[in-house]
């Protein structure tokens, strides 16, 4: 018994630093990135005060945020029901050519064409959730398919970019600020994440599409109708694809094809860096919006500090793999200590 008293007092400081050890790998998991944006501020702020803390710089890198936050929340909804959705810069690229479109060749007053932009990007998304759920045909294939597609039919319907005829009106929406000196894209970010947030934290189509990327048999045995919510999250990335391009648009005063195609990577970069927040793994629009400003704060401190251009791809793929890659041998060791 004394034997085995003794043994338990020689493993007890053993178990402690086990213990604390675990506890520290946990936390990194889930707030490395977080701490990895705070590094970037301090260092941006610490060799660039008078330009980084501007409040011009703030509102800029607020703005520049907007549009990827938009599309890249909606992607959110795809991957939190399990899926993958490759079309969405395709669709805003597609779809901001045509509200402009609208507004230059059929006549269409702004708001209208807004409205049909919107409609017409909730469509195609809702039919890749059909191809998807319905027809079964892989997300990947279906989604990218769907999008090369959206490439053709926007040179078939205007092989040059639209930039005459279009209101001042509609410019203004993107560059205007109506509320407290805000960009208005950043206005209408904080309503869409807001309200995605609600949507998938406070309704029961949201505990729905947790569930089904949770255990896709298990939610299909309890009742939930898997495909319409798989619709339902696909209709959603279409419908802030269709935001993103329609914004974009405004902000260049012209609907060009192409325009919107490099929002893609920026989304899943941001997306799969959210999925290392706060969470182990899950995607969530929180997270999404810590990834958004990752990439917004590291773009915006590569500009002032005159990097190249192509060092912005470089720092995109880099810290995306970096930070989910640490956050996922943080959660390894974890577990194993």
């Amino acid at each position: 018994m004394m034997a085995q008293a003794g043994t338990a007092t020689k493993d007890a400081p053993l178990l402690r630093k086990s213990s604390w050890k675990r506890t520290a790998l946990i936390w990194l998991s889930r707030y490395g990135t977080i701490v990895g944006l705070l590094l970037m501020v301090v260092f941006f702020s610490a060799n660039a005060p008078g330009i980084f803390l501007s409040r011009a710089n703030f509102l800029n890198i607020l703005s520049q945020a907007s549009l990827t936050a938009i599309i890249a929340s909606g992607l959110t909804y795809t991957l939190v029901v399990g899926e993958f959705d490759l079309s969405i810069g395709y669709v805003a690229s597609f779809v901001g050519l045509i509200v402009t479109g609208l507004m230059a060749y059929q006549g269409f007053p702004i708001w209208l064409s807004i409205v049909c932009a919107l409609l017409l990007g909730a469509a195609i998304g809702a039919l890749n959730g059909v191809l998807v759920t319905k027809v079964r045909i892989n997300a990947v294939i279906s989604t990218l398919g769907i999008g090369t597609m959206l490439t053709g039919i926007g040179f078939t319907y205007s092989s040059f970019p639209i930039a005459t005829g279009i209101p001042r009106a509609f410019t203004d929406i993107s560059l205007g600020r109506l509320i407290f000196g805000l960009p208005n894209p950043v206005i209408i970010m904080v309503i869409v994440l807001i309200a995605l947030w609600i949507i998938l934290n406070k309704t029961d189509i949201g505990q729905k599409m947790q569930a089904v990327g949770g255990n896709l048999e298990a939610a299909r045995l309890s009742g939930i109708r898997v495909d319409r919510i798989k619709i339902f999250a696909f209709a959603t990335a279409g419908f802030c694809a269709a935001l993103t391009g329609t914004l974009l648009s405004s902000l260049l005063g012209s609907g060009t094809l192409a325009a919107a195609d490099g929002y893609l990577l920026d989304a899943f970069a941001a997306v799969f860096l959210g999925s290392a927040t706060l969470k182990e793994g899950e995607f969530h629009i929180t997270g999404t919006l810590v990834g958004v400003l990752i990439l917004a704060v590291g773009f915006n401190g590569l500009s002032i500090f005159g990097a190249p251009t192509h060092f912005q791809p470089i720092f995109k793929g880099g810290i995306l793999v970096l930070a989910v890659g640490m956050s996922a041998l943080a959660r390894r060791y974890a577990a194993s200590v």
